[in-house]
This record gives C-alpha cells, sequence and structure tokens, in this order.
C-alpha cells in the first residue's frame, strides 16, 4: 500500500521470443523489468481482438448460439462473435461474422463498449455491439464451426446467466450490458 500519491506501475520490454505463432494468436515469453525494481519473464498471448454481438431479432428476443467448444470439452451457449482479421474494423468485423454465424444482417447497429477476458496473460480485447432489425443473409460457417442458432427472450438468457448455463465471459459481459441499455436489471 502507498500513501501521499500513487507509484509508478509500468513495465519494460527486456527481450521477446515467439514461442508458437498459431491461427488466430502468437504466445510470446517477454522478459520484463517491472517500475518496482523486479525482474520476471511472462508469457503472453498476442490476439489480433475480436467483436462480439447482441443481435435482437426483436426488443425482447436475442439471437444465441449454441457452439462446440473443443478447449472447453462441448457445447456453450454464446453471442454470435468472432476474430478481427488484419486491418479490420471492429463493426466490420461484427457484420460480417453476425451474417457468417446467424444468417442475420442488421440494420442498427451501436456500440455496448470493449472488455478485456484475459488480462493476465493476454492483450485481446473484445468490441461489444448490439444489432437491431435483422434481415435474413447468407449463413456462411467456418469448416471449424459446428452450431445451432436460437432465438431467446432476453430475460431468458440472463436466468440462464444466473443459474449457470451460460457460463461464457463475454456473452454474460454482453447480454447484461444489453440488458442494462434496454431497460433490464
Amino acid at each position: 500500500m502507498t500513501t501521499g500519491g500513487e507509484e509508478k506501475l509500468s513495465a519494460t520490454v527486456q527481450s521477446r521470443t515467439t514461442i508458437h505463432h498459431g491461427r488466430v494468436f502468437r504466445l510470446d515469453r517477454e522478459d520484463l523489468a517491472l517500475s518496482n525494481g523486479a525482474s520476471v519473464a511472462l508469457d503472453v498471448i498476442r490476439h489480433p481482438g475480436a467483436a462480439a454481438i447482441v443481435a435482437f431479432s426483436d426488443p425482447g428476443t436475442v439471437v444465441m448460439i449454441r457452439q462446440y467448444r473443443h478447449a472447453v470439452g462441448g457445447v456453450i451457449w454464446e453471442v454470435p462473435a468472432g476474430t478481427l482479421t488484419t486491418g479490420e474494423a471492429p463493426l466490420a468485423c461484427a457484420r460480417r461474422e453476425l451474417a457468417e454465424e446467424t444468417g442475420f444482417s442488421a440494420a442498427d447497429w451501436a456500440p455496448l463498449g470493449v472488455i478485456t477476458p484475459l488480462p493476465a496473460y493476454s492483450d485481446e480485447r473484445i468490441h461489444l455491439f448490439t444489432a437491431r432489425g435483422l434481415i435474413p443473409a447468407r449463413q456462411h460457417l467456418d469448416s471449424d464451426e459446428l452450431l445451432h442458432v436460437h432465438r431467446l427472450p432476453l430475460a431468458k438468457a440472463l436466468a440462464m446467466i444466473e443459474d449457470g448455463t451460460i457460463q461464457d465471459a463475454k456473452t454474460i459481459c454482453a447480454l447484461f450490458m444489453a440488458a442494462g441499455r434496454n431497460g433490464h436489471k
């Protein structure tokens, strides 16, 4: 604890080595000099960022997906989302992902905010949006996407967070933020 003011909280990268470069992210080992004088080596996931969408098919109903996620060992509930491509704006990514995953485009878009889901070891930021005025579009799933599209009352989706059915962090944040803007508590 400090008294009389805040001390500087920062780090200087002394060296960086790429351990793995995958399809979506890069894993780096960084040797740091911390502002408190300590030295530490950290593994950091470098991610291009993502966009996630709370799509309203009508004022009280959201479009959700049930998607197979190998890393967590099964199928989970999520809002539509995807990774930004190089140079892609977050809203462009959101528009693309909504159509690709759900088969809908939207007339009206609004930003909800940005979240940092794993700040201890990743620089990923997820840009959250709402989409309204849905229009049928061409669904075009990637070869590794196994999912089903569902429409749920927003109140039910919020209850599914409360009972533990929905556990995905971006989905929880996006739904709560959208519900707050929609007047749900």
